[in-house]
């Protein structure tokens, strides 16, 4: 069949594996060209398929040689309908993992499910013994607790008010007002449950009663910060809520682990086109208008980048990982320069339709997008007949 790309607002409903692949395969590429980690043996992913998860085991596998399980909620393609980017992403870096030697396993399904972390679990006790390092990269809307049934739905809104900023259709380029209202306590509630540290620690503790999680390993998740510009929607917003609990979660794990020479940290990352991201209002205006200048000033990372940093500077660099006065590892530091965001801050003040292609990269965010569901991808043949099922070679 001819794929080619279906857009449902900040959605892509198709994806394209040959350019998903090689969107993998240029990850890999990188981490290969850089000087290697003397890291993590064995790794347990997440939310694995696409994103800073992806990267993540990319890293890991290719830049330390671990082993590596990824756990994710991908489909495969049926009928007409293509797999999902997820899918082709795993299967592009299962099939590489192989060819250079390195155990892969691919579980799919709720992460979230006590099947799944009892699958997961059983996969490690067969196959690698106990992991070292868990990424939790989780990004999922919904969440139904494995104890109580409760299906939980994230909202990303604001708390205490209305809010109302600019913001971007990233198709079109029209930049318009967004106001949002303020969440209820319940939907608050909701999201927490959704995108806070709960499920995080369900998997720690899961693995250290079956003896899986190794002494002395480290677990990390990922949040985000970001500027004033975005913190009524974000940081103080709902989904901000949602993250303070990730990082309280953080130091508990951290006391457990500890006793044990373990360690639990959240890693705060650098704003980038995901999917995630892009549902979010006034965010893609502002990773646009982010992204001109980091890239004019030499200092924009992408996923791979900003992951191969946090592994081989952070969490296996000499001598302690460096942390905030916070606890948290910031690898968002290059955004958060005060020289980049009074520029962004200023550039922000004179965004419109008219001007935002040439004040911001609106062009490159709108591309990156496509990229995340493997289309506008360079050396792919769009109009060539394409097979959309692709076997997956490590699932289990």
């Amino acid at each position: 069949m001819i794929i080619q790309p279906k857009t449902r607002g900040f959605i892509c409903t198709t994806a394209h594996p040959e350019g998903c692949a090689k969107q993998v395969e240029r990850q890999i590429k990188y981490v290969k060209e850089q000087k290697g980690i003397s890291g993590p043996r064995n790794v347990l992913v997440i939310g694995a398929s696409t994103g800073y998860g992806l990267a993540s085991r990319i890293v890991s596998a290719f830049g330390a040689g671990a082993a590596t399980i990824g756990v994710y909620f991908d489909k495969p393609a049926e009928g007409a309908r293509t797999a999902s980017a997820g899918w082709y992403n795993s299967a592009a870096f299962e099939a590489s993992a192989q060819e250079a030697g390195l155990k892969s396993y691919s579980i799919v399904g709720d992460a979230f499910s006590d099947e799944i972390k009892t699958k997961t679990i059983d996969l490690i006790k067969s196959e690698l013994g106990q992991v070292d390092l868990v990424v939790y990269s989780v990004a999922s809307p919904r969440r139904t607790h494995p104890k109580t049934g409760e299906t939980f739905s994230s909202v990303i809104k604001p708390l205490g008010g209305v809010y109302t900023n600019k913001t971007v259709n990233f198709h079109t380029g029209e930049v318009s007002q967004a106001t949002i209202e303020p969440a209820t306590e319940d939907e608050l509630r909701q999201t927490i449950a959704v995108m806070g540290g709960e499920d995080w620690e369900m998997w720690i503790d899961a693995m250290e009663q079956a003896g899986v999680l190794a002494e002395g390993a480290t677990t990390v998740a990922y949040s985000y910060i970001g500027p004033e510009i975005t913190h009524a929607v974000y940081r103080e917003g709902t989904i901000g809520a949602a993250k303070n609990h990730l990082e309280a979660t953080a130091k508990t794990l951290n006391d457990r682990l500890d006793s044990k020479g373990g360690r639990a940290f959240v890693s705060v990352n650098k704003a980038l086109v995901t999917q995630s991201s892009s549902a979010i209002p006034v965010v893609p205006l502002y990773i646009s208008a982010l992204y001109k200048i980091m890239k004019e000033k030499g200092l924009h990372e992408g996923c791979i980048e900003q992951m191969y940093r946090l592994f081989s500077e952070r969490l296996y660099g000499e001598g302690s990982a460096p942390v905030d006065e916070k606890g948290l590892i910031r690898v968002d530091d290059w955004e958060m320069k005060p020289d980049i965001q009074a520029e962004v801050a200023k550039v922000w003040e004179q965004l419109t339709t008219d001007n935002v292609y040439e004040l911001s990269d609106l062009e490159g965010y709108r591309r990156e997008f496509f990229q995340l569901f493997g289309f506008e991808t360079d050396g792919v043949d769009y109009e060539a007949d394409t097979n959309p099922d692709v076997a997956m070679p490590g699932l289990r």
